[in-house]
């Protein structure tokens, strides 16, 4: 668990979306985020270092993540694809489109002073391929279903949400990404609401880029891997 001020992390968000989009062109698109600069003053008790990752065993284990705090929170996940275990970080519920070895890492940044920023990075995928992705409510389970619906920012009335003025990407969070031909891909999304005490859990990739048609709006086909934030 590690707590940042709001300007530190937001530099560390920049920073990682940046690192990120240049890595894209080659397989080590994945790895530990970039750190950004330590927090002025002296850090809490117990906290982890600024710069600290999930490194060796840890990445298939529980994510590394920040906590609620007036001053922001901080929280970054990384796992190898694998079919499903518990504790597991990373899932693949389709072996073909995100294969056992493939990788994904996940960075979020919420508070209340500049909304949430969030980066999904992968590698290992198929090449010159289009996915969707979105933060969804639950934890990754034994299938895709188990994570539940898009988190919404203001929640529909009228679950399961395929209206546009719910289902869109300023009120949830949008992660679509086309990879390259080595099958890295890289996707940001920034809106301007942050998390409070109801949170999101997981991050779940899709088939296909997600549409915003009327009565589709959200829809990005089948479910075909997760993994577990703890946001």
């Amino acid at each position: 668990m590690r707590r940042f001020s709001a300007a530190a992390a937001l530099t560390s968000a920049v920073a990682l979306a940046s690192a990120g989009t240049a890595a894209a062109a080659g397989p080590t698109a994945i790895g530990p985020a970039p750190a950004g600069p330590a927090p002025a003053g002296p850090a809490p008790a117990g906290a982890a270092p600024a710069g600290a990752a999930a490194t060796g065993p840890a990445a298939t284990g529980p994510a590394a993540t920040g906590a609620a705090s007036p001053r922001g929170s901080v929280a970054f996940a990384h796992g190898t694809f694998a079919p499903y275990v518990d504790g597991a970080t990373a899932s693949t519920y389709d072996l073909d489109r995100v294969p056992p070895g493939a990788r994904a890492s996940v960075f979020s940044l919420s508070s209340g002073g500049v909304g949430t920023t969030t980066k999904l990075a992968v590698s290992g995928l198929q090449p010159d391929r289009r996915y969707g992705a979105h933060v969804h409510e639950n934890p990754c389970g034994p299938s895709g279903d188990d994570a539940g619906s898009h988190f919404q920012h203001v929640q529909d009335p009228n679950p399961p949400s395929t209206d546009p003025d719910y289902a869109n990407p300023d009120n949830e969070v949008w992660l679509d990404f086309t990879t390259t031909s080595h099958g890295t891909g890289v996707a940001v999304s920034h809106v301007d609401w942050s998390y409070g005490d109801r949170r999101p859990a997981s991050v779940v990739i899709h088939e296909h880029h997600t549409s915003t048609d009327p009565g589709e709006s959200g829809a990005a086909g089948p479910r075909l891997a997760c993994i577990n934030v703890d946001f």
